[in-house]
C-alpha cells in the first residue's frame, strides 16, 4: 500500500480492530452453527462458507478490473495457505465445536502466537532466547491448566476436540507464515478469494470422505451461517490478509489478546457457558505466555 508510513499503519491498525471484534465473536457464531440439532454439519459449515465468500470477492476484483491471474509459484502458495488457515486452522475448529465451549476454544486457538514463535524458530533455525523459553513454557502451562479438566474423566469425543483445538493454531499459524515470508502480489480481497477457494476445495473433499449430509438449518444456525460468510469470511479474513502486508507480524498477532476475551464473555453471556478457576488460571498462563512471545520479538 503507497503513502507515509503512519497513514499504512493506521489504515492496518482500523482493518486489525475489525479483526479483534468480528473473529472474538465467530466461535459464538460456529458454536450455535455446529452443535446438535443445528443442521449443520462441521465440514460442510466450512465448505458452503467459504465458496459462497470466496466467489463474491472473486467477481468483486473482477469487476474492479484487479489482477487475477497468478503465476506457478504464487498458486502454490495461495493453495498451501488456504489449506493451513481454512480446513486446517478453521475446520478443526468447526468440528471441535461440536463437543466444546465457545469460549473454551477461543482460548486454545489463542496459543497460536506461541505456535508462530516456535514455527519461525525452526525455519530459521535460530534457538528460542530465555524470554522466549520462559513464555512458551508459561503457555503451555495454561494449556495444561484448560485442557486438565476436560480430559479427567473424559469420554473419547472431547478427548479428540482438545487434540483438534491444539491442532488447529498450529495449522493456522503455518498458513500464516508462510504467505508472510511468500507473499503475492495480489490485492488483499484476491488473495481472500484464492485462499477460501481453495479451502472449500478441501472442506468439501473432508465433507463427504466423512459422509455429511447437505445443510437443513434451524433459524438461528442460518443466522450463524449468514454472519460467519459476511462478518467472518468476506470482511474479517480480508482484514487480517490487508493487515499482515501492512503490520509486523508480531502486531497482527495480538488478536490473540482480544478474540477469547470476547469469545468467553459471549459463550457466559448468550449461551451461559461455564467460566471455572481453571478456565480463568489457564486464560491468564496463555495470555502472559503470549505476551511474552510479543516481548520477546521486541527484544
Amino acid at each position: 500500500m503507497d503513502g507515509p508510513k503512519e497513514i499504512r499503519w493506521g489504515a492496518g491498525l482500523i482493518n486489525l480492530s475489525v479483526v479483534y471484534v468480528i473473529w472474538g465473536s465467530t466461535y459464538l457464531a460456529i458454536r450455535v452453527a455446529v452443535r446438535e440439532g443445528s443442521g449443520i454439519d462441521p465440514f460442510f459449515l466450512g465448505a458452503s462458507r467459504t465458496l459462497v465468500a470466496g466467489m463474491l470477492l472473486l467477481l468483486w476484483n473482477a469487476l474492479r478490473n484487479n489482477r487475477l491471474r497468478v503465476s506457478q509459484g504464487e498458486l502454490a502458495v495461495l493453495a498451501v495457505s488456504g489449506l493451513l488457515l481454512w480446513l486446517g486452522g478453521n475446520g478443526l475448529v468447526n468440528w471441535a465445536a461440536q463437543h466444546a465451549d465457545s469460549g473454551y476454544a477461543a482460548l486454545l486457538v489463542g496459543t497460536m502466537p506461541i505456535w508462530v514463535a516456535l514455527i519461525e524458530s525452526v525455519v530459521d533455525r535460530k534457538p528460542p532466547s530465555v524470554m522466549l523459553l520462559g513464555s512458551l513454557v508459561l503457555g503451555f502451562g495454561g494449556l495444561g491448566l484448560l485442557t486438565y479438566p476436560k480430559l479427567h474423566d473424559a469420554g473419547r469425543a472431547d478427548v479428540w476436540a482438545v487434540i483438534a483445538l491444539l491442532a488447529a493454531p498450529l495449522c493456522w499459524g503455518a498458513g500464516s507464515v508462510l504467505q508472510t515470508r511468500r507473499p503475492v502480489q495480489l490485492s488483499p480481497t484476491a488473495s481472500s478469494a484464492y485462499q477460501q477457494l481453495f479451502g472449500a476445495v478441501g472442506f468439501f473433499a473432508v465433507s463427504y470422505l466423512a459422509g455429511e449430509s447437505a445443510m437443513n438449518p434451524v433459524p438461528e444456525a442460518w443466522l450463524a451461517w449468514i454472519y460467519l460468510v459476511i462478518a467472518g469470511s468476506l470482511v474479517a479474513f480480508t482484514c487480517f490478509i490487508f493487515s499482515l502486508r501492512i503490520l509486523p507480524t508480531p502486531v497482527v498477532m495480538t488478536y490473540a489478546y482480544v478474540n477469547p476475551v470476547i469469545a468467553v464473555f459471549l459463550g457466559w453471556l448468550l449461551l451461559d457457558e461455564p467460566v471455572s478457576g481453571w478456565t480463568l488460571g489457564g486464560a491468564a498462563l496463555i495470555l502472559l505466555g503470549v505476551a511474552g512471545v510479543f516481548r520477546s520479538k521486541r527484544a
